[in-house]
């Protein structure tokens, strides 16, 4: 299952250079993993159980400039669940041309809120992303 997002570059996310600036990426990027688990995940249920969602590593590309005016497609989808992590992938595309001006790998774990650990996705909690999975 994935989801798309779309952003519209404003003055605000530009650098000097008159592009989008590469930080504001991790920010387009959380907001459209934000959008993936919206409706899907019952976060403040996980809050109750002592889940916390952490992302551990952002692997990002930049592929070309995007510019003040143009609207962005950000596309996520779950790659990977693996047996102590997962990896969310995520493009962000320029919608008028269809170019791709970004790509990232998300690697996250699930830790027990209270201890800070990493718990394997396994059981229940593995159950929970099969939602994230493709349709066979």
């Amino acid at each position: 299952m994935s989801d798309t997002i779309e952003i519209k570059v404003r003055g605000y996310h530009l650098d000097v250079y008159g592009h989008v600036n590469n930080a504001r990426y991790l920010e387009f990027l959380e907001e459209g993993r934000w959008a993936l688990f919206d409706g899907k995940l019952d976060l403040t249920d996980w809050q109750t159980r002592g889940l916390s969602f952490f992302v551990v590593n952002i692997n990002i590309n930049y592929r070309r400039p995007a510019a003040l005016g143009q609207t962005l497609k950000i596309h996520s989808f779950l790659s990977r669940i693996g047996r102590s992590s997962g990896v969310i992938r995520q493009e962000v595309f320029i919608k008028a041309s269809g170019e791709l001006a970004a790509d990232a790998d998300i690697t996250f774990v699930i830790a027990d809120s209270s201890r800070g650990k990493a718990l394997p996705l396994t059981g229940d909690l593995a159950r929970e992303f099969e939602i994230f999975q493709p349709r066979k």
